[in-house]
């Protein structure tokens, strides 16, 4: 997936200037993928070459103009055209399991300490995440929400998410765990 299906996945959702992208993309879609403000401005700039997007200007009093993008009907057209093509099994490059690799061969305080940290990171999405879905779902329970709902994409992305963090926070956790049960077995020989 390059950068450009999920700036146009995001504008689907309305008009948004390069500034809300960045704020929707922080709160949505940072849980699958990341990108800094200046790359979204950038891509931005390309979709709009390539007529994928449409920006207009909006002039205002108080504040410096800014421009609002949205879809258009070949934006549309090259999100179907990726939807449909098959996807790339996902992967793991995260230079943190390199270090829980080799932690029977160094010292693991520092591994160990870098797991809870990250296993606090993980926590702090979980809450975001928690707190996103509810606000989508508003007043229904997630399985009406799911049968019923308008526009519910982005809460099954949302739940991918949290799953992943579950996931990654329990992982920490537990293996941080190992590591210092087997450091203290060690000191005690």
């Amino acid at each position: 997936m390059a950068l450009r299906h999920a700036v146009l996945a995001a504008l689907l959702d309305g008009e948004y200037s390069g500034y809300q992208l960045a704020k929707a993309f922080d709160v949505g879609v940072a849980n699958f993928w990341h990108a800094l403000p200046q790359q979204l401005y950038a891509e931005l700039t390309r979709l709009e070459k390539e007529g994928l997007v449409a920006g207009r200007q909006v002039v205002q009093e108080t504040r410096p103009n800014k421009r609002l993008f949205h879809v258009t009907d070949a934006g549309r057209a090259a999100l179907e055209e990726f939807a449909a093509a098959a996807s790339k099994p996902s992967s793991i490059r995260d230079d943190l399991l390199v270090k829980v690799q080799v932690a029977d061969r160094i010292g693991t305080a520092s591994v160990i300490e870098q797991l809870e940290e990250r296993a606090c990171v993980a926590e702090g999405k979980i809450e975001l995440l928690g707190k996103l879905l509810r606000h989508m779902r508003g007043d229904a329970d997630e399985e009406e929400f799911l049968r019923r709902g308008e526009r519910i994409g982005p809460y099954l992305t949302g739940l991918r998410g949290l799953a992943f963090e579950q996931g990654h926070r329990d992982w920490c956790l537990r293996i941080a765990a190992v590591l210092r049960e087997r450091r203290t077995a060690r000191a005690e020989r």
